[in-house]
């Protein structure tokens, strides 16, 4: 290797030299500046101070390519300079490692700087295009702040939801009294010797108790907790209870808290933990930089999340998917559909594929554009955000579409979001923006020890999720699957896609009661379409988890549902807690002595239907869903009604 020239008076702090005319130059050396903070002086080849104390270097060389001046005098010039300069800060001397270590790596690079240098207009115009005006490394500390308080929002009503409904669900006289699930799961786990792992292949605080006040009192307890998180105190402390409190609901919540958005919450409240600042008290003075690679992981949750959506619904082989007409079923057989999706089911077929080639493209090509330049991973962000909202007009898909919409902050800058909330705010966190990123060595520390083992393991399970749906998995893999399946019980690393294969029809299960077997009443759900003439509702983010129920059980039978039995059970005991979930109770006054399922096809009515009749649904009988049943067939548990003992004046 050559040795470098020198120049006659080595500088006491290593200087860059650029052209400060070169508005390519200039935005670039802004994120070199940044990135190597106080190390390197940069000087613009107009400052008079460069001719002065460098006559070594030549104006007509200066003007091709920057130039590096270390503190023994050698001179540095295209991709070298770069490199040498980014190496004074210790986290970037990779870069130069691998220019001089590998040969093909540095005269790839030199011939990369010489494209560039040759091309600056073309470079900064694209630079603008994929950047904007900020190509130095954004702050994420309004990111943060902003994306905690949005996710303490979805805790709230999360937690808030479930505890208006949790006694009917699985209380000592619900549905599925989680009091049982607990005690058949000690005896059970008693019986194989699992000792202390119970608590991971059962993780929940129910272990101390399942009562109903135990139940409600965490609902609860994570509302509270949330409250706190939004107003910024004790942030990884409140995440962390909230993870618990929230696994240990879904844990016993059985077929009820079995949702993807469910385990998206667990997963994405795990994530937060790390990515939270560690004071107690909101200080933004003090803040340390957010975990980089926590925001990445949460990131990546993103891609996840929307990519395998995409990919799912073409790999299950769907035809309505591939020929682009799913969208001509989907909005009237969605399980709970709200009256815009009535107007949007009345568009022409030709908007429908349309839409459908669209949300084809924001599911599987948008998400490439998270780990793309800020400018684009924004316009991304833009597109998956409208995609939410149009999703959340059409159908109550509770705080799904809220909480996706929080992740998709994540894919913004504190630039962006200084420009867009009130001053009041950005003005606390201009300071924090403004510093050095270069974390303590306790960070470092945390960084290493804790949030770098979290994301080998994050990584390696969300890729293994990624390549399941394109085939069979190589060997290597197997031990990923093995700490997969190990971590499973916790659902925080999770695969999603919804709506893989698309419902063509809707069947609907209409509950019918009687008190002598002949004349019969039906009973109201609060949401679920049951009177024609009723108009959906808006009822997002809170979920009816009962009538969410309705509909998957509509699509199979009641002996796959062993809830839905149950739930009849408690109908027949006249349960007030299952009760409070219906609309009204057609048995004001005692409980009937029969109850009977029958099952409907629904479909929206069309423009001349609607006006004519003023009914949003129209509907037709299908047949028998469950056969008539009474209290005496329920014994000794309310899973099966036993055969061949109908009540003696059922009619079907």
């Amino acid at each position: 290797m050559a040795r470098p020239r020198q120049v006659a008076s080595p500088p006491s702090k290593p200087v860059m030299v650029y052209d400060g005319d070169c508005r390519f130059c200039a935005l670039w050396i802004r994120r070199w500046a940044q990135m190597t903070g106080e190390g390197v002086d940069y000087l613009p080849l107009q400052d008079p101070r460069v001719a002065l104390l460098y006559p070594e270097l030549p104006r007509e060389r200066l003007e091709t390519a920057v130039h590096f001046i270390d503190t023994g005098g050698a001179i540095y010039e295209g991709a070298e300079a770069v490199f040498r300069s980014l190496a004074t800060n210790p986290s970037r001397r990779w870069w130069l490692r691998l220019y001089q270590g590998l040969p093909w790596a540095a005269r790839a690079s030199e011939s990369g700087y010489r494209l560039v240098a040759r091309h600056r207009s073309l470079f900064s115009w694209l630079t603008r295009i994929a950047w904007g005006q900020h190509v130095e490394q954004a702050g994420h500390f309004l990111v943060r702040r902003t994306f905690l308080a949005w996710l303490g929002a979805i805790y709230f009503i999360a937690f808030l939801s479930l505890r208006v409904q949790i006694g009917g669900l699985v209380g000592s006289h619900g549905i599925l009294p989680a009091a049982e699930l607990m005690a058949q799961a000690r005896h059970a786990l008693d019986a194989s010797g699992t000792g202390l792992d119970r608590y991971r292949l059962l993780p929940t605080l129910c272990w101390f108790g399942a009562s109903d006040g135990f139940l409600r009192f965490q609902c609860a307890a994570g509302a509270t907790l949330a409250l706190v998180l939004m107003a910024g105190v004790l942030p990884r402390v409140c995440l962390a209870l909230l993870w618990l409190l929230y696994l240990s609901l879904v844990t016993v919540g059985g077929d009820f808290l079995a949702f993807q958005w469910d385990n998206l919450l667990l997963e994405t409240g795990l994530l937060a933990i790390f990515f939270a600042p560690g004071q107690i008290l909101p200080r933004p003075s003090l803040e340390k930089p957010p975990s980089r690679t926590a925001l990445w992981l949460l990131r990546l949750l993103v891609f996840k999340l929307v990519f395998l959506s995409g990919v799912v619904k073409l790999a299950s082989g769907d035809e309505t998917w591939r020929g682009l007409t799913a969208l001509t079923r989907h909005y009237e057989t969605q399980p709970l559909p709200t009256w815009v999706a009535w107007y949007a089911q009345q568009l022409p077929r030709w908007f429908q594929a349309s839409s459908c080639g669209v949300m084809f493209v924001i599911e599987l090509a948008v998400p490439f554009l998270i780990f793309a330049p800020r400018r684009l991973r924004m316009a991304g962000g833009a597109a998956l955000a409208m995609l939410q909202v149009l999703i959340g007009l059409t159908g109550n898909y509770t705080f799904f579409n809220g909480l996706t919409l929080g992740l998709c902050l994540l894919l913004c800058d504190d630039f962006l979001l200084a420009r867009l909330l009130p001053r009041r705010l950005t003005a606390l966190y201009s300071e924090p923006a403004m510093r050095s990123a270069a974390p303590p060595a306790r960070w470092r520390r945390w960084r290493r020890r804790v949030i770098a083992p979290l994301a080998v393991v994050v990584v390696s399970i969300s890729a293994l999720q990624l390549l399941s749906p394109f085939g069979r998995l190589p060997s290597w893999t197997s031990p990923v699957v093995s700490v997969y399946r190990w971590l499973s019980p916790l659902r925080s690393v999770n695969s999603y896609g919804l709506f893989a294969v698309m419902t063509t029809e809707r069947p609907e299960i209409i509950v019918e009661g009687s008190s002598d077997g002949r004349h019969w009443k039906e009973y109201a759900f609060r949401y679920k379409p049951g009177d024609p003439s009723r108009r959906p509702a808006f009822v997002e983010p809170h979920q009816p988890r009962l009538d969410w129920q309705m509909w998957f059980a509509a699509l199979g039978n009641y002996r796959q549902n062993p809830w839905f039995v149950s739930f009849c059970f408690r109908l027949l005991e006249g349960s007030p807690e299952v009760l409070a979930r219906l609309r009204e109770d057609p048995f004001p006054d005692h409980p009937p002595q029969y109850l009977r399922a029958r099952l409907y096809r629904y479909r929206f009515t069309s423009w001349a239907e609607r006006k004519r009749t003023g009914a949003w649904w129209q509907r037709e009988p299908k047949g028998e869903y469950l056969p008539p049943v009474s209290l005496e067939m329920f014994s000794p548990a309310p899973t099966e009604p036993r055969q061949g003992a109908e009540p003696r004046h059922a009619k079907r």
